[in-house]
């Protein structure tokens, strides 16, 4: 998201409800129906208040919304990585930690968990990156949250979309 430009709260505050979709829509991947639901509930008075009324609208959404939204993630290396058609906020996520240039042998190991935890859970398993210092830390959490339940890796794909949106909210919002 380093790409786009930079706004205050007061910017998105005073955005119509075009605009303010338009330029918070991609915060959830594929999910512009997030911030829809959000724009009434203006004037946000801190970033920590907008991001808790865009998981708010998450949390409020059905079921089906909601593993909609999980199952729009990317794969970490996936098939969107190697075709290059991730969002700028993913590739850019995954790049970081060298997700998109993996040795073979590492290639092998997360293809293998992308495809067990997909056959396990029916969604890709979402690990906010920005809280990983390597790529061996995330494919041990991957490996690790293979032996969860269905649920309670649901609930954490919710809880890890939270980190990696709050982590796109701030690179795209200047202090205020």
């Amino acid at each position: 998201m380093s790409t786009q430009p930079q706004y205050n709260l007061s910017d998105i505050n005073g955005f119509d409800r075009q605009r303010f979709v338009a330029c918070l829509g991609a915060i959830f991947e594929h999910a512009p129906w997030v911030a829809e639901r959000c724009f009434a509930r203006r004037p946000f008075h801190s970033l920590a208040i907008l991001h808790a009324s865009m998981m708010n609208a998450v949390k409020a959404a059905t079921h089906d919304e909601q593993l909609k939204l999980v199952r729009g993630h990317p794969e970490l290396a996936g098939r969107e990585a190697v075709s290059g058609s991730m969002t700028d906020a993913s590739a850019g996520e995954q790049g970081r930690l060298g997700l998109t240039q993996l040795s073979s042998q590492e290639f092998k190991r997360i293809s293998a968990l992308n495809f067990n935890y997909r056959e396990k859970f029916g969604f890709p398993c979402i690990v906010a990156l920005r809280l990983h210092d390597n790529r061996t830390s995330v494919l041990d959490e991957m490996e690790r949250r293979l032996g969860r339940t269905k649920e309670a890796e649901f609930a954490a794909a919710i809880d890890q979309i939270g980190h990696v949106t709050w982590g796109r909210l701030c690179a795209l919002l200047k202090a205020t």
